[in-house]
């Protein structure tokens, strides 16, 4: 059953709760555990002030993250910020909101409406909000008479005006002012004079609430000490550099939602870190016509012996059918990240979805079978970026990296990354000495049973070197050939290759209590929502589960092992037909698949832990 959403076209979930007296604080302060609700106009420029008002609360050493829900066509159309401040850590969507700032007039009233009993609101005061609830602590607010004040450019005035929210919350939230300017001088380190301009509109919107407020919600936030050491990345920018460090040298590429970032943050890290002495750049990077050419020449790219990727989402991925099959059947390398996005079709292209797992494990026709990774966080984005690398190159083969829009646009804390200090594997290449051993080579035979035959680059100097690469059927030595057995053999080898990358993909990750008969399986940026819902149904519930997150398909035997363990295995995910379900039932033995149940979100809002929750409790009875 799927897990539903209510108003998702305005970007929030849940109907107003009444009943509580007029402006009343809930008893007790409510600490370091909230979720601040960024009501704004898409081109208003409010990205910087939500950065700052982000980053200071991370500079209180509070566990902080930060989705952006924004529409896909104009400027002038809604768009929604969430800031989530978790004391416990926790980082995914919460689906109530406790703090809203409303700065669109368009959605202000369904924005307040939409808040539970007891939140906040801070708001241009030409809106008259404090008439629609008796049960919300109202802060009206006269930005442009604040604004004006401030910023003697009239010009100016739109863009800096939202700082005066900064300052206000930071006076709602008692944090000190202290943090704000570091992050906020941090956001324009380059432009002295924006950033003074910018703090005085902080101070302004600070001074005005702590001259005509009082504070009538329980919503603080104290300094803490979790954030030492840590960064805050989004999940493209960490592939980006993974794929630097890789030895990434040729991307081809074509634009498009969520994916565009990435090789954008390639094309930054690489101008820093891939520069010669000479001033000359020692990679390439080409803007393609169409995703079909971007996909043609990364495996172009990956037969001479470069290591190639591209980044694209859902309709780039329709587009890329007929070459990945080429790719898995001419056995070519060649790494292709999917930032997936909402579909079908054009689908939402700014609303999260993990909707492309069936689509890339088979991607063309015929028996075919890709591997894909899934990272789980910005951390991992960096970690598989570089295994997907050597993975494409050790089984000569595309490897699909399966990244989504939730983590790969918007921001996340996480440990710093690690130097890869292990050399790059370029798999099975032979030289032109192992030729002259060898006495020649037939360029796809299986000598050790892993399905993984040996290569060549081009230009290797070796009169036997030299093969044809065809997507036609052929024989070991790559002739073209119809006979049954030289096709049945070919395609037995690869499904061989598909055994061995079995035993080469990133593990699962595995946490069990040793008493729990439920299970949870999930993937990707549902992890995060995944974990806090655990957390709920054991405290709230008495419900104890087992979890294993899965990092690739094909899967390993941990999942095998872990479905077999347990009486009933939830399988969560945010698509509506229940892939990672079909992908499973497809993949482990018949007996163990009447113990699966499904578990879907699919409104293209990034999935929530009490969604979770309270979908699990419902199936189980509770």
């Amino acid at each position: 059953m799927a897990t539903q959403d209510v108003a998702v076209a305005a970007g929030h979930d849940r109907p107003a709760e009444s009943g509580s007296t007029a402006n009343a604080i809930p008893p007790g302060k409510k600490i370091n555990d909230l979720s601040i609700q960024i009501a704004t106009v898409n081109g208003s420029g409010s990205q910087s002030a939500n950065s700052v008002l982000l980053r200071s609360i991370f500079g209180m050493g509070i566990p902080v993250s930060g989705k952006n829900l924004f529409p896909s066509n104009i400027a002038g159309l809604p768009t929604w910020y969430t800031i989530r401040a978790s004391k416990d850590g926790y980082v995914a969507r919460k689906k109530e909101i406790d703090v809203v700032i409303a700065m669109n007039a368009e959605t202000a009233q369904e924005d307040v409406k939409s808040l539970r009993a007891g939140a906040a609101a801070i708001y241009e005061e030409s809106y008259q909000l404090s008439q629609l609830r008796d049960d919300v602590a109202f802060y009206p607010v006269p930005f442009d008479k604040l604004i004006a004040g401030v910023c003697p450019e009239a010009k100016l005035r739109k863009l800096v005006k939202n700082m005066i929210y900064v300052g206000v919350a930071a006076w709602l939230l008692e944090m000190p002012l202290t943090v704000v300017e570091p992050a906020l001088r941090k956001q324009f380190a380059k432009k002295q004079k924006a950033a003074d301009l910018n703090w005085g509109a902080v101070q302004a919107g600070f001074e005005y609430a702590q001259t005509n407020f009082t504070k009538k919600d329980p919503f603080v936030l104290e300094p803490m000490n979790e954030t030492a050491g840590k960064i805050i990345i989004d999940g493209n920018a960490a592939a980006g550099l993974g794929c630097v460090f890789a030895g990434c040298t040729v991307v081809m590429w074509y634009p498009i939602t969520p994916s565009t970032s990435l090789v954008e943050a390639f094309i930054d890290y690489a101008k820093k870190f891939r520069i010669e002495a000479d001033g000359k750049a020692t990679f390439a990077i080409v803007q393609a016509e169409d995703e079909l050419a971007a996909i043609g020449g990364v495996l172009g790219a990956g037969w001479a012996g470069a290591r190639a990727m591209t980044a694209t989402s859902g309709p780039g991925i329709s587009l890329m059918a007929e070459f990945s099959g080429l790719g898995y059947y001419a056995e070519l390398p060649g790494v292709i990240f999917d930032v997936q996005r909402g579909g079908p079709s054009t689908g939402m292209p700014t609303r999260n979805q993990q909707a492309d797992l069936l689509a890339c494990s088979f991607l063309s026709h015929g028996d075919t079978k890709h591997v894909l990774l899934i990272p789980g966080s910005v951390k991992e984005c960096y970690e598989m970026a570089i295994a997907a690398f050597d993975l494409a190159e050790v089984l000569q083969t595309p490897i699909f990296v399966m990244s989504d829009l939730d983590l790969g646009m918007n921001n996340w804390m996480s440990e710093p990354f690690v130097y890869p200090e292990k050399p790059m594997d370029r798999g099975r290449v032979l030289t032109a000495e192992q030729l002259t051993e060898l006495g020649g080579f037939a360029r796809y035979k299986d000598t050790d049973g892993s399905g993984i035959g040996s290569r060549t680059l081009p230009g290797t100097n070796h009169p036997q070197a030299a093969y044809f690469t065809r997507g036609t059927s052929h024989n070991e030595k790559t002739a073209y050939s119809e006979r049954p057995d030289d096709y049945i053999n070919n395609v037995e080898r690869l499904n061989r290759k598909w055994e061995t990358a079995r035993t080469l993909v990133p593990r699962p990750e595995v946490v069990q209590t040793g008493k729990a008969k439920v299970g949870l399986i999930a993937f990707g940026s549902t992890d995060f929502a995944l974990r806090e819902s655990r957390d709920q149904v054991r405290n709230e519930y008495g419900l104890e589960t087992d979890y294993l997150r899965l990092k690739a398909f094909p899967f390993t035997r941990e999942t095998v092992d872990f479905i077999a363990a347990h009486d009933r295995v939830y399988v969560v995910e945010q698509n509506r037909d229940a892939q990672m379900l079909s992908l499973l039932k497809l993949d482990i033995p018949a007996e163990l698949i009447v113990k699966l149940r499904s578990i879907r979100h699919f409104s293209g809002i990034p999935i929530d832990a009490r969604s979770i929750t309270d979908e699990l409790v419902m199936q189980e009875g509770l």
